[in-house]
């Protein structure tokens, strides 16, 4: 099962995605902290570990259900017009969907954060919590909801590596484990990091444009379709973990940057 592991691709897959997965997690994470921050202090902890294991364990439930359905490669329709053909199949369905919901969340989420900065927490904020048990269901629906996009994040990193079907969904495992992990002990690092640096959360969510583009060539590349006579080809992940790489090293230096000229001002 873990043969992948001897791939340097899936290391490098998985690396990337663990990283995505912990940044594009900080939402889940602030959204967990105001709903257990209406807790008791003695409960609030505990509020929060529950909350970032549901989210692993709401994850895993929904690889395994997302793997399955991506594994229905056969096509179920064909669609033949003078200027398209493509064989459509739920893996390229999901797929392709997938890539679409991502563009709208990333994009949207991108407005939110530059334009309505305070408009998600205002609206979990006026939602009254009393016990635990309540604050425990909000955070299933508030894991829910994040755990789309990080679900959709995974299978466009994962998708086609390796030999057997089953070795993306255990990169996928792997790295949602290890972020939620990473993410339960060093929660509170990992929220001021990010809000020092807000930059990087914009940069992920602007790496999830590009992923919802890749995911929806591969589909149409799945569907071995064909625009006007020329078939879509897939993008090669070796370009997205590229422009990802590429861009993290632009922004850390621009940090660098921005804190050398803080310390000379603060200097002057």
């Amino acid at each position: 099962m873990f043969e992948i592991l001897a791939s340097p691709d899936a290391w490098v897959a998985l690396l990337t995605l663990t990283f995505l997965e912990i940044v594009l997690g900080i939402d889940n994470i602030v959204f967990i902290s105001i709903a257990a921050n209406k807790l008791p202090q003695r409960q609030q902890r505990k509020a929060t570990n529950i909350g970032l294991l549901l989210a692993m364990v709401q994850r895993i439930i929904l690889l395994f259900a997302v793997s399955f359905l991506i594994g229905l490669s056969n096509p179920f329709y064909y669609i033949n017009t003078s200027w398209l053909y493509v064989g459509v199949s739920w893996q390229a369905v999901i797929l392709f969907l997938g890539g679409l919901f991502l563009i709208y969340k990333s994009t949207s989420e991108i407005h939110e954060k530059v334009e309505l900065p305070e408009h998600d927490e205002d609206a979990l904020k006026a939602k009254k919590i009393t016990t635990l048990s309540k604050a425990i269901v909000q955070i299933i629906i508030i894991d829910f909801i994040f755990s789309i996009d990080s679900i959709l994040t995974a299978v466009g990193m994962t998708n086609g590596i390796g030999n057997k079907p089953q070795d993306a969904l255990v990169l996928m495992v792997i790295a949602v484990v290890i972020s939620i992990v990473i993410m339960m002990v060093f929660a509170n690092g990992i929220r001021v990091f990010i809000n020092k640096h807000p930059s990087m959360q914009l940069l992920a969510l602007s790496f999830l444009i590009l992923i919802g583009f890749m995911l929806i060539a591969e589909a149409a590349h799945l569907g071995h379709a064909k625009v006007f006579g020329q078939e879509i080809g897939a993008i090669p992940k070796g370009y997205l973990y590229f422009a990802i790489a590429f861009s993290l090293l632009v922004e850390f230096l621009n940090m660098k940057l921005r804190k050398k000229q803080e310390l000379v001002e603060k200097h002057e």
